[in-house]
This record gives C-alpha cells, structure tokens and sequence, in this order.
C-alpha cells in the first residue's frame, strides 16, 4: 500500500541482515522456474475473506538489528499441481496502481495491480495485491490471537501508520499458519485469472521493535513464493531492498518498489531484477527524479499515496 516512508535496516546494517538472511535462504527448496510463457486463461472468481485496505506501507522508523531465526519448514497448505511456469511483466511498460478501487486503466496502459477482491482487468497483465503479513484492522478479528505479534507485555504490536497489526512469524509452525490462509488468497487470484501476486509488508520486521527478523520474514515470503509458482502465477518483491539480492533464492520474480528514486533505491532494485521493476512515486520531485534515471528501463508511474479512484480529489496518476 503507499508509502509513508522507506524502510531501513539499523543496528548491524544491510551487511548484517543479508547475512543472517543469506544463511535461511540457503536452506530453502526451489521455487520454481519462471519463463515468458502464455498466461493462463482466466477462470471463475471466487469469494475473497474481506476487502483489503488501500495504501501501500514502508516504515520511516529503522529497524533493530536482525538476528537468525529458526529455519524455515514446508508450507502447511502445499500445492496440489507441481510448479510450473509462470509470465513475467512486460519491461518498462505503463504501469496502473488500482489497490484503492479499480477503474477502466489508462489508455497506454499494460500492467495493472489491482486488490484480491477485484476482478483482473481484461486484456493486461494483472498483479493481485494481498496483506500478507500484517493484519489489517476489518480483518484484525478473524486472526487467531496467538498469531498476532504480542510484546514482553502481551500487547498487540501495530504498524501504527496503518493501524494494522503484525503477524506473528517467528516459528516455522507459525509461519505455516500463517501460509495456509495468504496461500488460500492466493488461490483466489489464481481462480480469477490474475497473472502475478504482490505480498505487501515484506519489511513488517523493519516495524517490530526487533520481535521479527530478516529471517523470518525471508522464510514466509519463500513458503508464499512456492505457493504462487504452483498456481503458475509469478510474485513480486515488495519494497525491502536491503532483501533484494536475495530474490533468485527466495523465488521473487520482479519487484515493486514505492518511492525508490526519492530514497535512490532505484538502481539497486534494477541491478537484483533484471530492470523487471515497477516505480511508484508518490510525489513530483520523486516522478522526476525516476525519470531522469530511468525512463525507458523501469515502469514507472506518479499516485496520490491513498491510491485514489479518477473523480476523486485527491487522485493524482502521471507518467511524466
């Protein structure tokens, strides 16, 4: 969902979380292959849970250092086809962010993300959004209680620019649980005809006071990735660059990133993905800046950061 400003990692610094995160990743299974092969053919939509909220998240606060966490285990809802490939993005093609509610995209337009409760929008590449490691507040309820992060008071641990709780994803067995209801989300993208997953809220642990690590997140993210590729729909990265030189282990095939070029990430993004990136901005100077650097490589495009619908006053979509 937008950002309210960019994830960094303290403490140790990105050396020490790559390192920690390194060590999981080596332990992780294949993923799946991705290759340009055709889409596959949309099929009957299915209910989702509940709606999902409409902002992109990033932290301004820095995280603590990160520690290892246990490894990860197989998800507990395995896929029942083997993976299978997967169609990637189209490179440095009009980009659409419809998380806030769809709309008929832009003339010019070939990608478009949209949340799990919408529809795909007919004839583009579609990108699913779905919550995948924070709670958010009209879904807060129906998370069992012992997998919402709790402190050394047992308070629930709350992004509080979103007002969103954090998962708990410290064991693996918590992380299996966790799997198996994102996984059923994803499953419903799969069912509507959506061509790729976007995670958000990779960099929850940036936002934990230390409670979460590099790892555990890492591992979540590898048991969702393998989940995606079975359902032949590609994942994207979200944000978390300090993670992105991980991607080919973890199974991410491209990359979102909310405001790279204001916080100068965008190149690092590139170099991990293969130019396979898609650029929000959410301000002008930050459009601009994108653009010297990168029109022409990257997708890239200018929102209002609550991702408004046209007619309302706050939206804003530009290209240049």
């Amino acid at each position: 969902m937008p950002v309210k400003g960019v994830s960094r990692v303290g403490g140790l610094g990105t050396a020490a979380v790559l390192s920690g995160a390194v060590a999981t990743a080596a332990v992780l299974t294949s993923c799946g292959t991705t290759t340009n092969s055709a889409p596959e053919q949309p099929s009957r939509a299915v209910p989702a849970e509940s709606p999902s909220r409409a902002a992109p998240s990033r932290s301004s606060t820095p995280s603590k250092s990160a520690t290892p966490s246990k490894s990860p285990t197989p998800s507990a809802s395995p896929s029942r086809s083997a993976p299978g490939p997967v169609q990637l993005p189209p490179l440095h093609a009009d980009f659409d962010y419809q998380i806030g509610g769809a709309y008929p995209p832009p003339a010019g337009v070939r990608i478009v993300s949209r949340d799990r409760t919408a529809l795909p929008a007919p004839g583009l590449y579609n990108i699913c959004y779905v919550n995948a490691f924070q709670a958010q507040p009209d879904e807060r309820a129906s998370w069992p209680a012992d997998l919402l992060l709790r402190d050394a008071d047992g308070e629930v641990v709350v992004d509080e620019d979103w007002g969103e709780a954090l998962l708990d994803i410290r064991t693996a067995a918590k992380r299996q649980r966790v799997a198996a209801r994102v996984n059923r989300w994803i499953d419903g993208c799969a069912a509507k005809g959506f061509d790729a997953v976007e995670p958000d809220n990779y960099d929850s642990y940036t936002r934990s006071h230390g409670l979460l690590t590099a790892n555990d997140a890492t591992a979540l993210i590898a048991l969702l990735s393998r989940h995606a590729h079975a359902r032949h729909l590609a994942i994207a990265q979200k944000n978390t660059v300090e993670l992105a030189g991980l991607r080919k282990k973890l199974g991410l095939d491209f990359a979102i990133a909310e405001e790279c070029a204001e916080y100068d990430e965008c190149g690092e993004y590139a170099r991990a993905f293969d130019d396979r990136v898609i650029v929000i901005e959410y301000s002008d100077s930050g459009l601009r800046k994108a653009r010297s650097g990168f029109a022409g490589k990257l997708s890239i495009v200018r929102r209002d950061v609550d991702v408004s619908t046209p007619g309302s006053a706050d939206y804003v979509r530009k290209m240049r």
